[in-house]
């Protein structure tokens, strides 16, 4: 089947071809007058390479060379990616995964996905969000862990048809963390005192400059639990599996052989082995294409200045996303 649209692509751009050569002959040559046709022939070679151009992107559209659309999650995950207007992203933006997953899904030739993750996890909602959009895929979904594919990363796999490793993987971490930093010695040696204008009485819970009372650590742990909770009941669902099972890994991490064994992993191998795997679900030969995100210079433009006008609102201190009043969640 791949042999048959690969002679209809090549039909379709010798046709655009042909008839880019019959019209820059007539246009460039036949009409002009005498100093156009010294330069006729240039620009019917112009036109060709040009309609050649235009007609290989319509082959690609009418008729695409692939049929698995390949997304890479790696790095940790934010809500954009991190980085700045003139640097790259520090990791995976999730909003970009979700966007590239969303065209992979509208794209006529992807009937399956391949997400391949290397991440050690990050922030809550945006790994759910990728997740979600997973889920959402019109077809197979095979996830291939590579270095490591913990927290988050495993949150993601959870809403794959089935999830791959290597030997030497490193998967698992299902668990919650919730972390602050403790200044307030650091403030009393520097003179500095923390005055709180707040209403609710755990507003200022976990600000670092004062001490946390007996309460307040109590409330908050009660977030952390709430937050392991849903992401047990999420991962059960997903991977089919008890929550008594997913509990006892204690949020370790596992290679990916001891995580097969524990049912974490569907199967171990290499890339090879991964794609023979999609070539049986989708019953024809696999090619692959990979998704990039499409967000240019004025979508990091706008990034940017959300980034500054958010520092402005809220303080430095809260620019990272997923951090209320100095506390961080992380999966």
């Amino acid at each position: 089947m791949v042999d048959a649209d690969a002679l209809e692509r090549g039909g379709i751009v010798l046709a655009v071809v042909v008839v880019a050569v019959l019209l820059g002959w007539v246009v460039f040559v036949v009409v002009p007058d005498d100093f156009a046709e010294l330069i006729g022939v240039v620009l019917v070679l112009a036109t060709v390479v040009v309609a050649a151009r235009i007609g290989s992107n319509a082959a690609g559209s009418l008729v695409p060379a692939h049929n698995v659309a390949e997304v890479a999650v790696e790095g940790p995950i934010t809500r954009d990616g991190g980085g700045g207007i003139a640097s790259p992203p520090t990791g995976a933006s999730a909003d970009d995964v979700v966007e590239q997953i969303e065209r992979a899904d509208e794209d006529k030739g992807a009937e399956a996905l391949l997400l391949k993750l290397n991440t050690p996890g990050g922030q809550i909602v945006p790994s759910e969000d990728i997740r979600l959009a997973a889920e959402r895929f019109d077809g197979p979904t095979v996830a291939y862990a590579t270095d490591v594919c913990a927290s988050g990363g495993y949150d993601i796999a959870a809403g794959c048809d089935e999830l791959w490793a290597r030997e030497g993987s490193i998967v698992g971490s299902i668990g919650v963390i919730g972390s602050r930093v403790n200044a307030k010695d650091l403030a009393d040696q520097a003179g500095l005192s923390y005055e709180q204008f707040t209403a609710g009485e755990y507003k200022d819970a976990g600000t670092p400059l004062k001490e946390m009372t007996d309460d307040e650590r109590e409330y908050l742990q009660g977030i952390v639990d709430d937050y392991y909770d849903q992401f047990v009941e999420t991962v059960a669902a997903g991977r089919e599996m008890d929550d008594e099972t997913i509990r006892e890994t204690e949020a370790r991490i596992f290679l990916g052989t001891e995580a097969h064994e524990r049912g974490l992993v569907d199967d171990i191998g290499t890339r090879d082995d991964v794609e023979d795997r999609l070539e049986a679900r989708i019953g024809e030969p696999v090619v692959v294409t990979e998704f990039e995100p499409e967000r240019g210079l004025m979508g990091r433009l706008r990034g940017g200045a959300q980034r500054v006008a958010f520092a402005f609102g809220a303080g430095l201190a809260s620019t990272v996303g997923g951090d209320v009043d100095g506390l961080s969640f992380r999966r």
